[in-house]
């Protein structure tokens, strides 16, 4: 369903969670390193533990949404192995995680109970 004009949330930023494990870290280091040299981003703390509704380790990596056509392409094509959740922030954290989120690479099951 489309929503009207008068109904779309703006969008203030993007929030991109690179998911990670003990084996794939090292990659994640990589594809971090590689983000903070070329974007201006704001990275979050390394979790290695599932923390809010993330059932995986992760990381953070916020940013302004003029920088999503940007940011999008580079990670599709550096991701590797690993698995991202991306999200807009919208100011409802619950829709943005369960109604304007996509995934890049595989698709994990969120807790949303931490979001209500």
């Amino acid at each position: 369903m489309v929503e009207t004009a008068a109904r779309v949330p703006a969008i203030k930023g993007y929030h991109a969670h690179v998911y990670y494990n003990a084996e794939t870290r090292p990659k994640a280091a990589i594809l971090r390193e590689a983000v903070e040299g070329r974007f201006k981003v704001t990275m979050g703390r390394w979790r290695d533990f599932p923390v809010g509704p993330h059932p995986e380790w992760s990381y953070q990596i916020s940013f302004k949404a003029g920088l999503l056509g940007e940011i999008l392409p580079f990670l599709i094509l550096h991701r590797g192995v690993l698995d991202i959740f991306l999200h807009p922030l919208t100011g409802d954290d619950l829709a943005d995680h369960r109604d304007y989120a996509t995934w890049l690479g595989n698709q994990y099951q969120l807790d949303l109970s931490v979001l209500t």
